[in-house]
């Protein structure tokens, strides 16, 4: 496989985003907004699982002013403690991510997969046929349910694992997986 430098499989993140956004727009019911949720998707827990994503998390953490980055790690460190507790506990962990600032994410540009498509109904086709995700209750209560909408994530996921494949390169093979939720990811620093 030829190398691709990272800022242009970067820029290929940024146009695949893009997508999500334009598909998440034609799903999304007239009136859907995420502001004054109750149920912020923000206290879910989400793991996430490519380096490229993490990477791209990392670019847009490094074009912020230091101290500004360094809140957001602070914040990364309080959600992993507070994340273990809960699961040495056995519940399912619901702390606020730690780029959430006042509702509104910090670093939306750069924000992941998940945190872009949630919310819509959708569906992936993988091997073990196709599973369905339900929208959120807002969605949900403001769609039509006779026709609810829906996003297929199938060709976006596709095309994320194929870039994913690109940034890894030669070392996609002896690479550990990623399984990380976001705070994971900004205390481990960029992907190496």
């Amino acid at each position: 496989m030829k190398h691709v430098s990272k800022r242009t499989l970067s820029r290929r993140l940024a146009a695949l985003y893009g997508k999500m956004a334009q598909a998440y727009a034609q799903a999304a019911p007239q009136g859907f907004t995420c502001r004054d949720c109750a149920s912020n998707c923000c206290v879910s827990y989400f793991q996430h699982h490519t380096h490229i994503e993490w990477h791209y998390l990392w670019e847009g953490l490094d074009a912020l002013p230091a101290e500004r980055r360094e809140a957001y790690v602070e914040r990364a460190r309080d959600y992993v403690a507070k994340a273990r507790q809960a699961l040495d506990e056995g519940r399912t962990p619901d702390a606020m991510c730690p780029l959430n600032d006042e509702g509104g994410c910090g670093l939306y540009e750069h924000r992941m997969m998940i945190c872009r498509l949630y919310g819509v109904p959708n569906v992936v086709l993988g091997r073990d046929g196709l599973r369905q995700f339900p929208g959120c209750p807002r969605c949900m209560d403001l769609a039509d349910p006779a026709k609810p909408p829906v996003v297929d994530r199938t060709p976006l996921y596709r095309e994320l694992a194929q870039l994913e494949m690109e940034f890894l390169g030669s070392r996609r093979n002896q690479t550990p997986k990623v399984d990380m939720t976001l705070a994971e990811m900004i205390l481990a620093g960029p992907p190496r």
